[in-house]
């Protein structure tokens, strides 16, 4: 199960855990959504699951919960660069929406 995989590397907004064939980036903001499919990601070429939100229109919009980087492909570094980009990405939201945050 991906809660009892070893946790390789974590930020604030991602975990990096490790199983037997992938290594698998876990977007922490997405904790609790429910997986609705599994899929390429479009953005990263990697099998992710994903689940839908939906805006204040009610418009429902697919969004990756995580990703599956197979060790044969990708090392750990290589996933973590995927990672700290999504790290800054909320990060800059975060100070953008949430100024006087103090973390």
């Amino acid at each position: 199960m991906l809660l009892d995989l070893p946790v390789l590397k974590k930020g604030s907004f991602y975990f990096i855990k490790d199983s037997e064939t992938d290594l698998v980036m876990e977007d922490k903001t997405k904790r609790g959504l429910e997986v609705k499919e599994t899929s390429v990601d479009e953005k990263l070429n990697v099998k992710a699951d994903k689940g839908m939100i939906h805006d204040m229109d009610g418009i429902g919009h697919w969004v990756p919960i995580r990703w599956y980087f197979p060790k044969d492909s990708y090392d750990l570094f290589a996933v973590s660069v995927h990672a700290e980009a999504m790290e800054k990405k909320y990060t800059e939201l975060r100070e953008l929406t949430c100024p006087d945050d103090d973390d």
